[in-house]
């Protein structure tokens, strides 16, 4: 999505004859609902896929159909491909848990990896005896059979004891009329232990967003304890060579800009 949003975001592309467009594939992260109804809008693209992998699958292990609705394909990533297994289990006792519960999700099957190359311990923390690649992402499963991600379980911020999905408050800033992209990340916090960093690009022509035009716009909508303590304004976002944002860089820049605000505000007060 964030190639999606970037090309939306381009000055000739509302000029482009797009007509044509038929289909294609999203995957790296869930397309948020706003982002896909631009897509499908304006680059015509009514039948786009939303696929789920790792590079250690081959890469895809679930996926939306040409068929599937709106809210399908942008609240999941489909299903499970021919000749492919997945399941959601407890991170913690490895047991299969009940259909829309969240567990980390398991793939198996021809396309999932012998091995990390000359890297056994490194194969052994993903890859169990019987053949399931722990992909380390939060998922749900519908009735259906349609993988909900929920997110990655080192990206889940848990602030004074509460339990919060980045994608969830990804999802609502995406409503904002003048945020081009955003991530969610967990920075340290004296009080709370984690509190939430929002960062966004905004739209070309307007404002940076200040903590209290994001607190302004979001009170009332969501819970209190999701709207972001902390806003970071960016022009791009780090990215793996595969289109991925790299949220573990995002949270230790975030904790930098945390720390050094923390460290000005006592010296002030000295």
């Amino acid at each position: 999505p964030a190639m999606f949003i970037a090309m939306l975001a381009r000055p000739e592309a509302d000029a482009l004859d797009l007509s044509t467009l038929r289909t294609g594939v999203m995957a790296g992260s869930t397309c948020p609902v706003e982002v896909m109804k631009k897509v499908i809008d304006r680059f015509h693209m009514s039948e786009v896929a939303i696929c789920y992998g790792m590079t250690e699958t081959a890469p895809v292990s679930t996926m939306t159909r040409r068929d599937d609705s709106l809210e399908v394909r942008t609240q999941t990533v489909g299903r499970t491909m021919p000749h492919v297994e997945t399941k959601i289990v407890d991170p913690a006792t490895g047991d299969v848990v009940p259909r829309g519960a969240t567990g980390e999700l398991c793939t198996r099957g021809y396309s999932v990896m012998l091995g990390y190359w000359d890297a056994p311990e490194k194969t052994a923390e993903v890859l169990d005896a019987d053949g399931w690649m722990h992909s380390g992402d939060l998922a749900s499963m519908d009735e259906d059979g349609s993988v909900r991600i929920e997110g990655r379980i080192k990206d889940l911020v848990i602030r004074g004891g509460e339990n919060i999905s980045p994608r969830e408050v990804e999802e609502f800033l995406y409503t904002h009329p003048d945020i081009q992209d955003v991530q969610v990340v967990g920075v340290p916090d004296e009080k709370y232990g984690e509190q939430l960093m929002a960062c966004v690009i905004m739209k070309d022509g307007v404002e940076p967003l200040t903590v209290d035009a994001v607190r302004e716009f979001a009170a009332g909508r969501i819970a209190h304890f999701k709207i972001p303590a902390h806003v970071r304004v960016l022009d791009a976002f780090p990215m793996t060579v595969s289109g991925k944002v790299r949220k573990v860089e995002l949270r230790a820049e975030g904790a930098k800009v945390v720390r050094a605000q923390a460290q000005a505000q006592a010296q002030s007060v000295g």
